[in-house]
């Protein structure tokens, strides 16, 4: 695979409180991704970035929401968000050494 590609291909960590749940009990770190980005691509990518093993990828493309301010109404963008399963004894640290 393409490095440039895989470089490009993590957008940013999605942090939520579901995010932070499954980060802590399933080992599942949650990134938005490129819309175009196959399972294999973004496996590839953490493992390059992190250096860590992944276990399993899931992907889920979320719907963008209609807002409107009066009488103006718009349309926020579609996304694409990956959940990657580590395998055991790997662990992505966001924060930095502590």
């Amino acid at each position: 695979m393409n490095q440039e590609r895989l470089i490009g291909l993590l957008l940013a960590p999605h942090v939520s409180e579901k995010s932070t749940r499954t980060a802590e009990s399933n080992r599942q770190f949650v990134f938005k991704v490129v819309s175009d980005a196959t399972k294999p691509e973004i496996k590839g990518a953490v493992e390059l970035m992190f250096s860590v093993q992944v276990s399993a990828v899931r992907v889920c493309n979320v719907k963008g929401k209609v807002k409107r301010a009066g009488r103006m109404q718009g349309r926020r963008s579609n996304w694409k968000k990956a959940y990657v399963t580590l395998k055991p004894g790997h662990d992505i640290n966001f924060m930095g050494p502590q």
